[in-house]
């Protein structure tokens, strides 16, 4: 049975993304940092170290999910994947406000507004494989109707000081998690876990 999935790079401080967010600006300043484990062409400086055999598993995992469930905020930076993000898995994006036209032009994509319905539909359409969770507000939804299952997040030594926090504002109620794999990586520290409910 498939599995919903949260994947987020976190620096040590808590956040996954550095301030000034803008457009052209997704990960906010220095937030490119949070992805050099991954090795992202173009983010990392000369002289990062290169991604260990233990990142090639994580990223290996990430790219076989079935489905995608990502937020506005996480596809618009991201010129919406060019409508693909990865191996043509269906991608379905949660968001309350209107799109543009052009998104119409790329059959994997979806766009819905209840959470529920937009993990179902993920899900169904990921078959046996899990569904790759994106976003900050896709990950409070997510986990505030209880139809998260786990939480990957990849532990940058690094601290930016200020950004978005992952679960800032999810309110007083309280999520508990089992951490069910730790894994050392080059830079990096993986880390994932199992929603309680």
């Amino acid at each position: 049975m498939s599995n919903s999935v949260l994947d987020m790079s976190m620096s040590l401080d808590g956040f996954v993304a550095g301030p000034n967010e803008t457009p052209d600006n997704g990960l906010g300043d220095n937030g490119a940092r949070l992805h050099w484990w991954f090795g992202a062409r173009g983010e990392a400086p000369e002289g990062a170290p290169e991604p260990a055999r233990a990142d090639e598993e994580v990223i290996g995992e990430l790219m076989a999910t079935g489905a995608v469930l990502a937020g506005r905020g996480t596809v618009e930076p991201a010129g919406w994947w060019d409508g693909d993000h990865h191996d043509g898995v269906p991608i379905f994006i949660l968001t309350r406000t209107k799109t543009s036209a052009d998104v119409e032009q790329w059959p994997l994509i979806t766009v819905l507004s209840d959470v529920r319905e937009a993990m179902a539909r993920a899900k169904e359409a990921a078959g046996e494989r899990d569904v790759l969770v994106h976003g900050v507000g896709v990950a409070r939804a997510a986990l505030s109707a209880g139809v998260l299952d786990e939480v990957q997040l990849h532990l940058v030594p690094t601290v930016l000081g200020e950004g978005r926090r992952l679960f800032e504002g999810i309110g007083a109620e309280r999520h508990e998690f089992e951490l069910t794999r730790t894994t050392q990586g080059s830079g990096v520290t993986h880390l994932r876990y199992r929603v309680l409910r």
